[in-house]
C-alpha cells in the first residue's frame, strides 16, 4: 500500500497536470482574493477569511476531479492495473492508497493558502486582529470536503479507462453531493421535507464548520460520504473478478 501511495505522488509530480491544476487553484484564489475589483481582502474593512472559504469549494470542483481523474483510468488504459491486482494487495488497499495520494497533492495545494490567514493577522488593526479558531475550523471543514471530492473522483475513474470521461464523471458527482441535493431542496414538490433534504447535501455540514463550530454530525456525514465513495470504487474493482 505505501508502494502504491509513493508510486502515485511520483507518478504526479513527474508530470505537468499536477503542477497546472495546483498552480491554476492558487492563482485564481490570489487574484480573486486579493486583486479581483470590489470587495476583496484589501477592501472589506475588516479582517475575516469568509470569502476563500465560500470560493475554494467552487475551485475545488474543477481542481479535485482533474487531480484524481487518471487514478484508474490511466492503470486500465495501460494495462497495468492487473499487474496491481497480482501484488499481494487487494481492491481495498489499492483505492485507500489512491485516496490517500490523492488527499496528500490537496494538501500540497492548500499548504501555500496559508499566507492569506498571516497576512490577514499582520494587516488587521490592531494587528492579530483575527478569529483564528474559526480560520483553524473552517480549514478543517475545507480538508473535509475535499476527501468527500476526491473519494467521487476516484470513484468516477474507476468506470472508464478513458481520463477525460473520468474528469466528466467525477465532476458529475461533485456536482450532484454539492449542488444537486441542494437545488432538490428548494423544489415545490419537497415543500415541508425541504430542510431535511438540505441536511442530506454538504452545504448545511460545510458551513456549520466554516462557521467555527464543530459537530459530530457533520464529522460522521463527511466520513460517512467518503467511506461511500470508497466502497463503490472497490465494488467496481471487485466485479472485474466475479
Amino acid at each position: 500500500m505505501k508502494a502504491v501511495f509513493l508510486k502515485e505522488i511520483s507518478a504526479f509530480f513527474s508530470s505537468i497536470t499536477a503542477y497546472l491544476v495546483i498552480g491554476l487553484f492558487l492563482l485564481a484564489n490570489s487574484i480573486y482574493l486579493w486583486l479581483f475589483p470590489g470587495d476583496n481582502m484589501l477592501t472589506a474593512g475588516y479582517a475575516d477569511m469568509r470569502r476563500f472559504f465560500v470560493d475554494a469549494p467552487l475551485l475545488f470542483l474543477l481542481l479535485i476531479p482533474a487531480l484524481t481523474m487518471r487514478s484508474f483510468a490511466e492503470e486500465k488504459s495501460l494495462g497495468t492495473l492487473e499487474i496491481l491486482l497480482t501484488k499481494p494487495l487487494n481492491e481495498g488497499h489499492l483505492v485507500l492508497a489512491k485516496f490517500f495520494a490523492a488527499l496528500f497533492l490537496i494538501l500540497v495545494a492548500l499548504l501555500p493558502t496559508l499566507i492569506y490567514p498571516v497576512s490577514l493577522y499582520m494587516l488587521g488593526d490592531p494587528p492579530g486582529n483575527l478569529d483564528l479558531a474559526a480560520v483553524t475550523t473552517s480549514y478543517l471543514g475545507l480538508l473535509l470536503l475535499a476527501s468527500v471530492y476526491a473519494s467521487a473522483g476516484i470513484f468516477a475513474s474507476t468506470f472508464s479507462r478513458n481520463q477525460i470521461v473520468a474528469l466528466l464523471l467525477g465532476l458529475l458527482f461533485c456536482l450532484l453531493v454539492s449542488e444537486g441535493i441542494a437545488q432538490l431542496a428548494v423544489l415545490p414538490f419537497f415543500a415541508g421535507a425541504d430542510l431535511f433534504i438540505a441536511n442530506l447535501g454538504i452545504h448545511a455540514h460545510y458551513e456549520g464548520i466554516s462557521r467555527g463550530v464543530i459537530d459530530s454530525r457533520d464529522l460522521l456525514y463527511f466520513l460517512s460520504l467518503t467511506l461511500l465513495f470508497l466502497a463503490g470504487a472497490r465494488l467496481v474493482l471487485q466485479k472485474r473478478t466475479w
